[in-house]
């Protein structure tokens, strides 16, 4: 059986899938090898893990390796093709659902359990989401957040949308959260108490009556954890009533 090539011409697949599925090996060209593709996306993590995704470069990586940045090249041909390792490997192996449970348990564990894995290295989030995921690490998410639904009456395409928004929604509010986070350390004015000041009770009715009930006060005082959490369950519960439909 013939390997297909992973030079991006016609009909090909993009040399990070190669690699990420051992499609095509690495670290055949050259003089000796020193290094494995592994030691090379490990150290990238490190590198990440410690300075951020930012420092994500061929040169930065090959520098905490030892190595020079063109021996690198025999192992990943360029820092996009890095970056897609970088980002399968890092969200590591999914959880196992408990066991028992229903379809809610699980997907929630899952969720969970995606959030805690990102939590870990949170320059993830900064990484571009250039396309859809494609390494064995990210199919085995999926492959465990679809066998939640195992049990219901859901065709499988829609089990597909189900878990996609869930995590959709957790990456998202993760997102956001950091994103805001960095944005409010850069400015010490307060949010709501700025824009109380200039918001038009007239023309934003909805938004003064939730400014004198001091909502916006209330969001901020909330972890993250509490704020995802209360998200999660809300999507759930809507989802509790479509899977239901399914079954009559």
């Amino acid at each position: 059986m013939e390997t297909p090539e992973a030079d991006g011409g016609p009909g090909t697949m993009p040399k990070s899938f190669a690699l990420m599925w051992g499609l095509d090996e690495a670290g055949t060209r050259g003089p000796k090898r020193g290094l494995s593709l592994d030691q090379v996306v490990d150290a990238a993590i490190e590198v990440a893990d410690a300075e951020g995704s930012a420092a994500l470069s061929m040169s930065r990586v090959a520098k905490h390796l030892g190595f020079t940045t063109m021996s690198l090249y025999r192992y990943v041909d360029s820092k996009d093709t890095l970056i897609d390792l970088v980002s399968d490997r890092v969200v590591g192996p999914p959880p196992e659902l408990p066991v028992g449970g229903d379809w809610r348990t699980g997907i929630e564990a899952w969720a969970w359990g995606m959030f805690r894995s990102i939590a870990r290295h949170p320059w993830w989030l900064d990484l571009p989401l250039a396309g859809p995921p494609m390494g064995p690490y990210n199919m085995a998410w999926l492959e465990v957040g679809l066998s939640a639904f195992d049990e219901t009456s859901v065709p499988e395409s829609v089990k597909l949308q189900l878990v996609l928004n869930v995590s959709l929604y957790v990456i998202g509010r993760m997102r956001v959260a950091k994103e805001i986070a960095v944005s409010a350390a850069a400015d010490h004015d307060d949010y709501p108490a700025m824009l109380s000041r200039v918001i038009d009770p007239q023309r934003f009715p909805a938004l003064t009556r939730a400014f004198s009930q001091q909502a916006f006060d209330d969001v901020e005082m909330d972890s993250e954890e509490a704020v995802l959490s209360f998200g999660l369950d809300r999507m759930l519960d809507g989802y509790e009533q479509f899977v239901r439909s399914f079954e009559r």
